[in-house]
């Protein structure tokens, strides 16, 4: 048997529910938040940077995110507009069709590596639960869920696989009370996009496990109801913004909101870069952005235990230069190559390399790779993933 060592990160600022402590001592989990150094751990000094939870993005579609942005008109009235432009070029245009030829394992891979260089621990996959999901993911991917893709796509082609969107009411029925219920609502801003949450409430469909994905068209009164029936929503800023130059409030929706990327089709790089739009696009501020993809996404998705730094909690951590006074406004100002630890489970998985020590504590054998120009050192399982990868990941190299 291996023996790993505890953890220990110093001369932090640890970003817990009662407020601010200076160190963290972990295995696979929080063991301790404040306390020194215990004999044998691997102790890191983290020189002031703050230790966040690891990031929550609460929808993705991870095997969409190699394409890059794509658009044929300046402004949307509704998805299905653009649904409707893209489905001709899917045969049609090359371009599209090499993208979609890749081994599903691959372009789900790229969704993952995405999401991780970013500070992402646990994603929402709003698609089916892939085989190809219980490994070589290098990241927490959501398993207990309900989905349906939306009203437009339920006896229509919405997987990678030509899966159906699925029917909204029998999904919806078919999933348990204590897990989330995905589903793509009211993303537009025509007519109607406003009716579908009406529609969705007639089918008794709206419920405290139902989270609504966009909701764009939603109107005040709309959002009141989405807050009595006790559901919860997802912000897609950079999604919403690119497709229809409009996107919610969530300082107006009166419910629980969780920030998501949505794919890179339409959405942003990555959930750091997501953060910046909805920081830019609306009036919350910094410190309820921390919230939204921490512990308000954890609630969302139903998995309490994540988003926070607690004794006992799982050690999912992120740690990010202490650029600012709150930690809100240090992750707004975060690019992932700025990032300087992220770990899973205790874990490490990709470091700045003056925190190199963590991977000898936690005996993860480690290599050398670059995210945007910036030196890291990454668990070598990921960087031999990222090496035998037929897509490549702009900006990251492994070699």
């Amino acid at each position: 048997m291996i023996w790993t060592s505890a953890v220990t990160l110093t001369n932090a600022r640890v970003v817990t529910g009662e407020g601010t402590a200076e160190s963290v001592r972990f295995a696979s989990r929080v063991l301790a938040i404040g306390d020194p150094p215990r004999p044998g751990d691997a102790v890191v000094d983290v020189r002031g940077s703050f230790v966040l939870p690891g990031l929550v993005n609460a929808h993705d579609h991870l095997e969409l995110n190699h394409y890059g942005r794509i658009k044929f008109r300046d402004r949307y009235g509704n998805a299905s507009e653009w649904i409707g432009d893209m489905r001709p070029r899917l045969a049609d245009d090359a371009a599209i069709r090499k993208a979609g030829s890749h081994p599903l394992s691959d372009r789900l891979f790229v969704g993952a590596l995405k999401n991780v260089l970013s500070g992402v621990t646990t994603v929402a996959h709003h698609n089916p639960f892939y085989s190809e999901l219980r490994r070589d993911m290098p990241l927490r991917v959501l398993r207990k869920y309900g989905w349906a893709h939306s009203f437009l796509l339920q006896d229509r082609a919405a997987g990678a696989r030509g899966e159906r969107g699925g029917d909204v009411q029998r999904r919806f029925r078919s999933t348990p009370a204590s897990a989330p219920f995905f589903v793509h609502v009211a993303e537009g801003v025509d007519a109607a996009a406003s009716g579908e949450l009406e529609r969705l409430e007639s089918l008794g469909c709206l419920a405290p496990n139902t989270v609504l994905v966009h909701g764009v068209g939603i109107d005040a009164g709309g959002w009141r109801r989405v807050a009595s029936a006790r559901a919860g929503a997802v912000w897609c800023p950079a999604s919403n913004m690119f497709l229809f130059g409009r996107t919610i409030d969530p300082s107006r929706t009166e419910t629980n909101v969780a920030i998501g990327t949505d794919s890179r089709l339409t959405g942003s790089r990555d959930l750091l870069e997501e953060l910046c739009v909805a920081y830019e696009t609306s009036s919350v501020p910094p410190a309820h952005l921390l919230a939204m993809v921490t512990v308000d996404a954890a609630a969302t998705i139903r998995q309490p235990q994540l988003g926070r730094v607690a004794v006992g909690a799982p050690a999912d951590l992120l740690v990010i230069p202490g650029v600012a006074a709150e930690p809100g406004q240090a992750l707004v100002a975060t690019a992932r190559r700025d990032v300087e630890l992220v770990t899973i489970g205790g874990r490490p998985i990709v470091a700045h390399p003056g925190l190199a020590g963590i991977f000898n504590g936690r005996r993860t054998r480690s290599r050398p790779i670059h995210v945007d120009g910036a030196p890291k050192v990454a668990d070598a399982a990921l960087a031999r993933r990222i090496d035998d990868c037929s897509i490549v990941e702009p900006g990251v190299a492994a070699r």
